[in-house]
């Protein structure tokens, strides 16, 4: 991903309270539940209202609603799907060259997806392959 990182996208050092470059570390957090205000952040540079970043997500706006109020943090299962989101937002941003690109393309229909956006296929596991596949793809110049 180059000098674009997972924790950039998620708000930073100062948000998290973590170092950026240990993926252990990224992790611990993952498990501890990150704090709400990720989210925030995400929505932002994806250009999302909150109510579609919680949906994409998993999460009942009024909690994430409640949480973002009390300075609240995810769960362990919400943190790893935020995170998904993100690795992904980055590795588009590296391979388009901006975020504005980046988010623009994740929202985009997309013909190697049979029509779908890219960001309907990140919940799951196999979706967030699937476009990372074309990602990989775009980097190296394959027509798909």
């Amino acid at each position: 991903m180059g000098a674009f990182t997972v924790v950039d996208v998620l708000g930073g050092e100062s948000l998290l309270g973590a170092p950026a470059h240990p993926a252990a570390a990224l992790a611990q957090l993952v498990r501890q539940g990150l704090p709400a205000e990720t989210l925030a952040r995400l929505a932002e540079r994806l250009d999302l209202r909150q109510a579609e970043i919680s949906e994409k997500l998993g999460i009942p706006q009024r909690t994430l609603t409640r949480r973002l109020a009390h300075h609240g943090r995810l769960t362990a299962a919400e943190s790893d799907r935020a995170v998904r989101l993100a690795q992904v937002f980055a590795t588009a941003t590296s391979t388009l060259g901006n975020e504005g690109k980046a988010a623009q393309w994740l929202k985009t229909p997309n013909r190697a997806l049979r029509g779908c956006r890219p960001l309907d296929q990140l919940d799951t596991d196999p979706g967030v392959r699937e476009v990372e596949s074309i990602l990989g793809r775009i980097a190296y110049g394959v027509y798909s």
